[in-house]
């Protein structure tokens, strides 16, 4: 199999040959993006691309601070009801169109407005956004809202050119405009992303490449494989295993911190026929599905212990983790005493879509080997990552494993996946109770009130599972060792600023 992963180099350096030029950046992303608009967008191979195409309002360092990108500055007033953002001067969309207050009015309007948004949610109790100025606009909100800020610092930070503003979905993917450091031009499906450098950017003296191109790569051989040849110069993300060869060969470095992202088990609970299985009907099959997994050796022999077991929405390390409510370990007796509860005397089965990378179809084996242990018999589907979006937004799975890039702020990893009615919800989980609750953490800006509002949701949210959290991975950003200037950043995100190529 590794050999015959390898063979595919050949077609991968055929297809550059000669593309490349010393001006020219070539990045490998583990898949290939979804719509390629900041406002609908949902999957972090689009994240990848946009954090070259289009700068945010707030922009988040290595040492995950809130720092000026297209906003220079900040404040809060009227107790947390209306924040005031004042703009940098003199910059330009792609199109050539002034970014002024107004524009990023539209912007932002957009987010709130647009059929579908998956931005809507993150924005919170928005009452209205106007221009207080020819570089200043106030957001004004219903109460206050702590979890604003960091939501403005990534997809809902991103602003378009009014005059692509009215476009949405492919339309306005066929000829994108923002203000980042590079302009969109061309892009063939499952193949690349092609940008070029904007001559207008503000920060233009950071940029040293003229051309940037992303290439999804899925399998996670052949993307270390193309690091090594010189095919690509970065990777957006390496497999754990392959990191004793990368790093002995001198041609690669690994940039490394750890992660904000989470790893879990989507389950449909209530979106359509497909939410008819003993999975979406019976929280008992899911905790014994939980219970057949034994989480640490999951990551033990799926990525060689290098990332971190979990059952919440954060890392164990991080501080918002309930410690109270600990990683289970695995429990076989149980999880068959839950099966027979639940009115399973025989096996059960369910169906568990996967994205089609290395890395989640081998830990994906893994959980259907355990699980089978427990009486539970999965059935994997292979499928393509914006398909598997897709496919999650409309209902059509039984349960899926994806992974979520995470958020600086708690409320953006738990309230658009489990609020009722929210964008993010695929299996339409709806709980009052964690609702109130989460509610209280996103409406408080009192951190001790938000964190024991929190608690209370996450117990409920675990009791329910309609996710099963499993791991944290680190970023592994892979990258020529001609390569200077990459600083990782736990978003996992790739900030092209000041990175070059030696010659």
């Amino acid at each position: 199999m590794r050999r015959s992963r390898l063979a595919l180099l050949g077609l991968f350096a055929g297809l550059w040959a000669g593309a490349a030029t010393a001006q020219t950046l070539r990045v490998g992303i583990v898949s290939d993006p979804d719509v390629l608009d900041p406002t609908l967008s949902r999957s972090l191979a689009a994240r990848q691309v946009f954090a070259a195409m289009c700068d945010k309002l707030i922009e988040v360092d290595a040492d995950l601070r809130l720092v000026p990108q297209l906003a220079t500055a900040w404040r809060w007033e009227d107790e947390g009801r209306r924040l005031v953002l004042t703009l940098r001067p003199d910059v330009r969309f792609h199109d050539g169109a002034a970014m002024d207050a107004e524009a990023v009015v539209t912007g932002l309007r957009r987010h709130l407005e647009t059929p579908g948004s998956t931005r809507r949610g993150e924005m919170g109790p928005v009452k209205e956004v106007v221009a207080t100025g020819p570089l200043e606009v106030t957001i004004r909100l219903e109460q206050p809202f702590a979890p604003l800020l960091a939501a403005l610092s990534d997809r809902a930070g991103m602003i378009v050119s009014p005059r692509a503003a009215g476009r949405v979905n492919q339309d306005f993917a066929r000829e994108p405009a923002c203000a980042g450091p590079f302009r969109f031009t061309r892009r063939v499906a499952q193949d690349r992303i092609e940008l070029e450098r904007f001559p207008e950017y503000w920060d233009a003296g950071r940029i040293h490449f003229d051309r940037v191109v992303y290439r999804p790569i899925t399998d996670s051989t052949v993307m270390s494989a193309n690091l090594r040849s010189g095919t690509i110069e970065l990777a957006e993300r390496v497999a754990a295993t392959d990191l004793p060869e990368l790093r002995a060969d001198r041609r690669v470095q690994i940039a490394s911190v750890p992660s904000l992202n989470s790893v879990y088990i989507a389950v449909n609970v209530a979106n359509g026929p497909r939410a008819e299985t003993p999975l979406g009907r019976d929280r008992r099959v899911r905790e014994a599905l939980e219970l057949a997994i034994d989480r640490a050796a999951l990551v033990q022999v799926a990525f060689d212990g290098q990332y971190l077991p979990g059952n919440q929405s954060v890392s164990p390390s991080s501080p918002n983790y309930v410690k109270s409510l600990p990683v289970p370990g695995r429990d076989l007796a149980r999880a068959r005493a839950l099966l027979r509860e639940a009115g399973f005397t025989d096996r059960v089965k369910m169906r568990m879509s996967v994205p089609n990378t290395s890395e989640y179809s081998q830990a994906a084996e893994i959980i259907q080997a355990m699980a089978a242990e427990a009486g539970i018999d999965v059935e994997l589907q292979v499928i393509e990552t914006a398909t598997l979006l897709r496919q999650w937004t409309s209902g059509d799975f039984e349960s899926l494993l994806i992974a979520w890039s995470g958020r600086l702020d708690l409320d953006g990893n738990l309230w658009g996946f489990n609020a009722c009615g929210e964008s993010l919800n695929g299996g339409k989980y709806c709980s009052q109770q964690a609702d109130a609750a989460l509610r209280e953490g996103r409406s408080s800006v009192d951190p001790a009130q938000r964190a024991a509002a929190y608690e209370r949701a996450m117990r409920v949210l675990l009791a329910d599972r309609p996710y099963i959290y499993l791991w944290h991975s680190r970023i592994l950003h892979g990258a020529s060792s001609r390569l200077e200037g990459l600083k990782p950043v736990p978003d996992g995100l790739i900030r092209l600023q000041g990175v070059r190529l030696r010659g």
